[in-house]
């Protein structure tokens, strides 16, 4: 369904951050490959760190270490790469990502309307505030909920029903806007309505293939399809 055929009137929209607000794939890249150099490893192109995006970085490490060396690490071995690599990407973070085009009109133009506005992320949490700062939005969001915050990741329902809460909405009334499959099944699950972009990072599959509420081609476009609903706050 296409998201020009209909509006949504909620009060509050949610918003994945890699692949939807910003390009953060250059960051990741670059973090993944020194760490595999590090260990004699190969490194990965840039399009195929893209696909692994998504479910956090513990995911994002130990299906990059399979990949270059044709084994999975063992859970010890994980875990120190996984320390290793949030240290790489503490030090690389914000150097070469970006705002996708008509993120900051459309975030202007929800905020103007009234709309409640919240990140929620399989990202680590220690990262996400400083991901935000440093893209000159941080200012937009009322409430974060990053990759530990919540008991699962998506796509359980667990992080949109936190980030609901932050708001101080009901979930029906939220919207979520993502990337891939993990935001549309943790919307679903949580029942909230959700739209997806299709520039972002969908672990190689099509966004036309997701159960969702329409595709939007941009944050900007999606501000023209939101309306405020006042009766969705929660008291």
């Amino acid at each position: 369904m296409s998201a020009s055929a209909r509006t949504f009137a909620v009060a509050a929209v949610a918003f994945d951050l890699d692949g939807t607000l910003l390009d953060t794939v250059h960051d990741l890249a670059a973090a993944v490959n020194r760490l595999l150099a590090e260990h004699a490893m190969a490194p990965l192109p840039k399009a195929t760190v893209r696909d692994l995006v998504g479910k956090g970085m513990a995911n994002l490490v130990g299906r990059a270490v399979a990949l270059s060396r044709g084994a999975a690490p063992p859970a010890d071995e994980l875990g120190a790469l996984l320390a290793r690599y949030q240290a790489i990407y503490a030090e690389q973070l914000g150097r070469e990502t970006t705002l996708f085009p008509g993120v900051v009109e459309g975030l202007d133009r929800l905020r103007e309307a009234g709309l409640a506005l919240g990140v929620v992320t399989n990202k680590a949490s220690r990262f996400v505030a400083p991901h935000l700062e440093r893209a000159g939005i941080a200012h937009y969001f009322a409430a974060t909920v990053g990759g530990d915050d919540a008991p699962a990741k998506k796509p359980d329902a667990a992080p949109m029903r936190l980030v609901a809460r932050r708001l101080g909405v009901a979930a029906s009334r939220l919207l979520m806007v993502g990337d891939s499959g993990n935001d549309a099944l943790a919307a679903r699950a949580a029942g909230c309505p959700v739209v997806v972009v299709p520039y972002g990072y969908n672990e190689g599959l099509p966004v036309a293939s997701l159960d969702v509420d329409g595709i939007v081609g941009s944050i900007l476009e999606l501000a023209g399809l939101v309306t405020r609903a006042d009766d969705a706050l929660v008291h």
